[in-house]
């Protein structure tokens, strides 16, 4: 290779590589830094406390329903042409949610939920296609990205709204900025990536038929749904726990951040760690044990002390589980294709227990009276992630037991 043709290929790598982690800073931010504003938004707007509460539940609506078509789009249009779509309409939803009418916001977080969808499935699939062989350690580069993001912008939104000024509008609206950069790098990357793909598309379409009767898939499914299931629970009313047992709510909010913030190493790490071994099941049983004790010292104890392990390890386990999913995504598919339409399988199972997961936890404390029984939930919920990351961590492909 002559010298101006690999100085090409490296800016190619390059570029490539940067692309794929600025999808990751744009798919959490615009809706991590809603959950500040919400009272804001709310009171601005007239809206009442459960229609604001779509804010935040519309998108994940929209991951289950576009989760499954996403793939199919990629397989039509390229994955990279798709992720550019996506990004686009991600841009749109944002510029739109920000304008102070009830319908646009609504139109627009709408929006916002298809375009992080579009992305969020088919970036497994890319990394499966262009980095075969270092899919742990690109899963472990996004997925650390994608958790920086998502817990900056949730500290990022008040000080932005109110410290300088710029309202809850313009506040929203800085989350445009990645995916205008995203755009321009994955139009550059599209560009270069205009190859023939039909034959791999007929597999695809094979696939498209049997991913939903694959046992493997389904396992891989549950173990993500499941952990999604945790995260938004988590997320939803870790804070009201906390306060229950005495914490202040600025207090219970600060550690609900430090929860997302203490993962991060966890989000890299395992990924990695998962890729050096041929099954993963131990990778997904410890993970697992981190979270049922980190839920149930919440039951046993409520000091200050006890209550700071518990989010250590609940923060540890929730982003370790997630990051192992996605690698899960690229390690039990055989081709780009076949990654993608897992994603797109599993990630709308996911979502719609993620979207059900806050209600059903809310009711359960209304039913009760207590967070003891919806702790105890949650420690089942972890017994069968622990299931099924036993059945998702083995050597073995989605399709060759369909």
């Amino acid at each position: 290779m002559d010298g101006s043709r690999k100085k090409k290929v490296n800016l190619y790598s390059f570029i490539l590589v940067l692309g794929i982690i600025m999808v990751a800073f744009n798919l959490r931010p615009s809706i991590t830094s809603v959950g500040p504003l919400m009272g804001v938004i709310r009171d601005d707007l007239g809206l009442s406390n459960w229609s604001a509460g779509l804010l935040t539940s519309l998108p994940l609506v929209a991951f289950a329903v576009i989760s499954p078509v996403a793939p199919k789009l990629g397989n039509r249009f390229t994955n990279e042409s798709t992720l550019l779509l996506g990004l686009t309409i991600l841009f749109i939803g944002i510029s739109v949610r920000s304008v102070s009418f009830i319908l646009l916001v609504f139109l627009g977080t709408l929006l916002v939920g298809v375009g992080i969808a579009i992305c969020n499935v088919l970036l497994p699939g890319i990394i499966k296609e262009k980095f075969p062989t270092k899919v742990a350690l690109m899963t472990s580069t996004y997925s650390t990205a994608m958790g920086i993001f998502a817990a900056t912008a949730s500290g990022l939104s008040i000080p932005l709204a109110s410290g300088m000024g710029l309202g809850w509008q313009m506040a929203l609206l800085v989350w445009a900025t990645p995916a205008v950069i995203g755009i321009v790098l994955w139009m550059y990357i599209s560009r270069k990536d205009k190859t023939d793909n039909g034959m791999e598309v007929k597999a695809v379409e094979l696939a498209d038929n049997r991913m939903w009767k694959s046992p493997l898939a389904w396992q891989v499914a549950g173990f993500m749904g499941l952990q999604s299931f945790l995260f938004y629970v988590t997320i939803s009313w870790l804070p009201e726990i906390l306060h229950d047992y005495g914490v202040s709510m600025a207090t219970a909010g600060w550690m609900l951040s430090f929860t997302q913030f203490v993962g991060l190493p966890a989000s890299f790490l395992v990924p990695v760690i998962a890729g050096r071994f041929r099954s993963q099941r131990g990778v997904a049983f410890v993970l697992c044990c981190f979270a049922a004790a980190g839920y149930g010292g919440l039951i046993i104890g409520n000091s200050y002390a006890v209550m700071i392990v518990c989010t250590v390890l609940i923060g540890i386990a929730l982003s370790g589980s997630f990051a192992l999913a996605l690698a899960f995504l690229g390690m039990r598919a055989k081709t780009s294709r076949h990654a993608a339409e897992l994603s797109g399988m599993a990630q709308s199972v996911g979502y719609v227990l993620a979207a059900l997961g806050p209600m059903f936890i809310g009711y359960l404390y209304d039913l009760t009276g207590s967070w003891n029984y919806p702790l105890l939930t949650l420690i089942g919920v972890t017994a069968a992630i622990s299931l099924f990351g036993m059945g998702a961590g083995r050597d073995k492909y989605v399709l060759d037991d369909a």
